[in-house]
């Protein structure tokens, strides 16, 4: 089989700690051919880190030079949509980092556009490929959950407004804790449900912590730049009347620092999912059956994986195109929502 040249576009924390390590450790598949940065002299100091041979500051002179097979586009929330167009264009794969795009319009131009170029679209939701998400998905093929009809989806943090980057600017990442924490749990729920369309979707946004300031835990914020959400709260209907309530924060004042969960709850048993707990009935009783033998792994390495098999039309759970698109809806009407 013939190794893809893969570009690296981005070249920021990300990248170097997630997609190039990730990468390296498929190297039979993939030669990393580029870094392409903002600033020409970090993209080369990145490359020279990683051993790869090229470094640009723009997009065109990386196409021109290099004709990638595929890129990883780790670049801020706005740049997304304009550079997955571009990749597509120029008949590349494109493993893109979460969310999607700002606005719906654009996800789903860009699943079309994939669609149409037969060329593969992915995000890079890799909580999907955590052993805890697997088991969850063994449980429900194997009936032990028996019909799902609620999960309670949460990425909450206590004081986590990053103090760094664009994470409070509305303009370049479109929304806060909703658009950067919330839809990795929002992704898991869906994809519990099989990715199902609701029917019916209610939210509140909120951002009296933000705009007020006070402790930090993640460094300190502006409060008079800050104009995002500090917190979202929504209720998704489905046709089936099964639901999701949705809850995701950079501030809010409860107990935890950070509560990363899923709660699923079937007719038959349930789950909490960090860490794995299977709620049933055993002999009669009921019973808390716990997994403490589960294997940490390296979701972003598998993640990757997905990705590749995905463009080598095998099976994979990596985050598709059209998933992307609908999470982004569902995103969409959210904010709407709060805002009526």
């Amino acid at each position: 089989m013939s190794k893809s040249n893969v570009a690296i576009i981005g070249g920021g924390n990300i990248a170097d700690k997630n997609h190039i390590p990730a990468l390296k450790q498929v190297a039979e598949q993939v030669d990393i051919v580029a870094v392409c940065g903002r600033d020409r002299a970090k993209a080369r100091a990145l490359a020279d880190k990683h051993a790869i041979p090229h470094a640009f500051d723009n997009t065109g002179e990386l196409y021109r030079v290099c004709a990638p097979d595929m890129v990883v586009i780790c670049t801020p929330n706005n740049l997304h949509y304009p550079q997955t167009i571009e990749a597509l264009e120029h008949g590349c794969h494109v493993f893109c980092e979460k969310p999607s795009a700002l606005h719906a319009r654009d996800a789903r131009h860009m699943a079309d556009l994939a669609a149409q170029k037969g060329l593969t679209l992915a995000y890079n939701f890799q909580l999907r490929q955590t052993g805890e998400c697997e088991l969850l998905m063994r449980c429900k093929a194997e009936g032990l959950l028996g019909d799902i009809y609620h999960i309670k989806a949460q990425f909450l943090r206590r004081r986590g407004i990053p103090g760094w980057g664009s994470f409070t600017n509305k303009a370049v990442q479109g929304g806060g804790a909703l658009m950067d924490l919330g839809v990795h749990v929002l992704d898991l729920a869906l994809y519990v449900l099989g990715f199902p369309t609701p029917d019916q979707v209610l939210g509140n946004t909120y951002d009296l912590i933000g705009k007020t300031g006070g402790k930090g835990l993640m460094g300190s914020w502006n409060p008079a730049t800050f104009d995002v959400e500090d917190a979202a709260m929504a209720y998704l209907s489905f046709p089936n009347k099964a639901s999701v309530m949705l809850s995701a924060s950079f501030a809010l004042n409860t107990q935890l620092d950070k509560d990363r969960n899923l709660a699923v709850f079937g007719s038959k048993g349930g789950v909490s999912l960090f860490p794995f707990t299977l709620h049933t009935e055993l002999a009669g009783e009921l019973a808390d059956v716990r997994f403490p033998y589960l294997e940490d792994v390296d979701s972003q390495l598998k993640n990757t994986i997905a990705f590749l098999d995905a463009c080598q039309h095998k099976p994979s759970n990596v985050c598709t195109a059209e998933q992307g698109a609908l999470l982004q809806e569902i995103v969409e009407r959210i904010y709407q929502s709060a805002e009526r």
